[in-house]
């Protein structure tokens, strides 16, 4: 978290924890978080579903966390 937040990356995560660390602990990334919240899925899934929202362009990353279900995708900005 500390290097994204220093290079100013955008993180791509299977891990649930990132949103305590964001709401509770203050880590605030600027560019981001994507939480990938798929239970089961294909091995090229999650790259297709990134690729996706990339090409679109409706949606701002920049102090949001993203979560991204196979049911549809919601930000909480920070």
């Amino acid at each position: 978290m500390t290097i994204a937040i220093e290079e100013k990356r955008t993180i791509l995560t299977f891990d649930r924890d990132y949103g305590e660390l964001i709401f509770k602990k203050e880590y605030k990334p600027e560019q981001g978080v994507i939480y990938l919240r798929l239970n089961k899925f294909k091995a090229d899934q999650p790259g297709k579903i990134i690729e996706r929202m990339v090409l679109e362009q409706s949606l701002d990353f920049t102090r949001a966390l993203t979560v991204v279900e196979i049911t549809g995708i919601r930000q909480r900005k920070y």
